[in-house]
């Protein structure tokens, strides 16, 4: 899911280089699927080895450390085998012009000492002083005793009978604004509804900002824990109408814990799972791949193994996944390199994934009887906006309820953008960082449950 994203990653490595020449900071762009993404790599020299940081601007990613690279002869090559990533290229003066490749793709890829600063503009992130109270925060989870850190945000002269809402961050360690291509998706929320008259309380998850890492192999059920416990601190001091609003996964966090916690007294779902977590997460894998332009033969042959595998792990009961598994892929896929096996074994076998391949929404959410708005755009290619809203539809209903509201927009990506595609190598440069058009809708809904 959210954030899971398709975009590229490099993890570069040099060492043992010995020409002085390549120490400093290296600039170029790789062309992916029509969209440009500008990358830096940053080069030092320690006694007589190199370190070096790569950055992705548009990714937001910056210091990314690099390894496993020889550079012999003006010849540099770099590999990154968990990423299916190769780089072959030569020094020539001023640049080194070589061919990417990854998972059989190849870019060609020059890399110059000349800067092209790539400018990111974000003009919604919110920018102090506020006209409304921001107040750091913090609790220890009720269950597993984790320490947990937030903030705030309320309204000037707030009654704490008036809305507040627990914000939940999709997959993956994401800081309280659900930070990613140096867009803060969650502070925006948070400043728009608060001029709006709603309060929020947004969180680190666990390992992020100031929240404690917790348990070791945590799952989305101990997730639900952390948010269950945000509740649970919003009533202690004395917060009477408190809402959950969840994005992506935090979609399906959301009615896990208002199933549990009767404090809870709306939701707002933003992009959230309606279908059992393996049909979307082959769907999402079906349209990231077709929307790269990939051979169809090369993408039918990815989502079999993946439709396999992923049911393999659905139904695994046994009690040594990861040994099993292995055996699994050997008696099943030969061709498959170690590399690749290797990393698609560990993801496997990551107690998150087995929890999450394993999720049906509906268990939950046909059991939801208070409030829900939930919403999707039309360009979403992880979460598709059709089969989701029309499943979380499906499961309302059969909970009986009464006051639900489901609102796909036109145009919009996972993250709620105007987009051209709905592709995740949009989404760093994209402007906009969440759409007016859901942020007004999120606010009348809320108020007009106040009326």
């Amino acid at each position: 899911m959210k954030t899971k994203l398709v975009i590229i990653v490099l993890l570069l490595l040099f060492q043992n280089v010995f020409s002085q020449n390549i120490t400093g900071s290296w600039y170029g762009k790789l062309d992916v699927q029509g969209q440009t993404l500008p990358l830096v790599v940053h080069i030092e020299k320690v006694g007589n080895d190199l370190k070096s940081s790569f950055d992705s601007p548009l990714q937001g990613a910056k210091g990314i450390p690099i390894k496993n690279t020889l550079f012999e002869n003006n010849e540099l090559k770099f590999v990154a085998p968990d990423l299916g990533i190769t780089f072959a290229g030569r020094l020539n003066a001023a640049t080194i012009e070589g061919t990417f490749t990854q998972s059989g793709l190849n870019f060609p890829l020059i890399l110059t000492r000349n800067e092209k600063t790539t400018v990111v503009n974000r003009p919604q992130t919110p920018t102090p002083p506020f006209s409304y109270n921001s107040e750091d925060i913090t609790f220890k989870n009720d269950t597993e005793g984790n320490l947990l850190a937030g903030t705030i945000a309320s309204p000037k002269n707030f009654k704490k009978n008036q809305p507040i809402l627990v914000m939940i961050t999709g997959s993956g360690a994401q800081d309280r604004n659900e930070e990613m291509f140096e867009h803060k998706p969650f502070l925006v929320i948070a400043d728009y509804l608060a001029k709006k008259g709603i309060a929020t309380l947004r969180l680190d998850d666990r390992g992020i900002g100031g929240s404690e890492k917790g348990k070791e192999n945590a799952t989305s059920a101990d997730f639900a824990t952390d948010i269950n416990s945000a509740v649970n601190y919003l009533v202690k001091n004395g917060y009477k109408n408190i809402g959950l609003i969840g994005h992506s996964e935090g979609g399906m966090i959301a009615p896990m814990v208002a199933n549990t916690n009767k404090k809870v007294k709306f939701l707002v779902l933003l992009a959230a799972p309606g279908i059992p977590i393996i049909e979307l997460t082959l769907d999402q894998n079906k349209k990231l791949a077709e929307s790269a332009n990939l051979p169809q033969a090369a993408i039918d042959e990815v989502l079999a193994i993946k439709s396999k595998t992923f049911t393999y792990a659905k139904r695994y009961e046994g009690k040594d996944f990861k040994a099993d598994f292995t055996k699994y892929l050997q008696e099943n896929y030969p061709n498959m390199s170690a590399q690749e096996r290797a990393a698609y074994i560990d993801q496997m076998s990551s107690p998150w994934f087995q929890y999450f391949i394993k999720f049906n929404p509906d268990d939950y959410l046909s059991k939801v009887k208070i409030p829900v708005l939930a919403v999707d755009g039309s360009l979403d290619l992880q979460v598709s906006a059709k089969e989701n809203l029309a499943g979380i539809k499906k499961s309302l209903t059969k909970a009986g309820n009464k006051n639900f509201e489901i609102v796909e927009f036109e145009g919009l990506n996972h993250l709620f953008q105007t987009a051209k595609t709905g592709n995740p190598s949009e989404y760093g440069q994209i402007e906009e960082t969440f759409s007016p058009k859901v942020l007004d809708k999120i606010s009348s809904w809320i108020l007009q449950l106040q009326k």
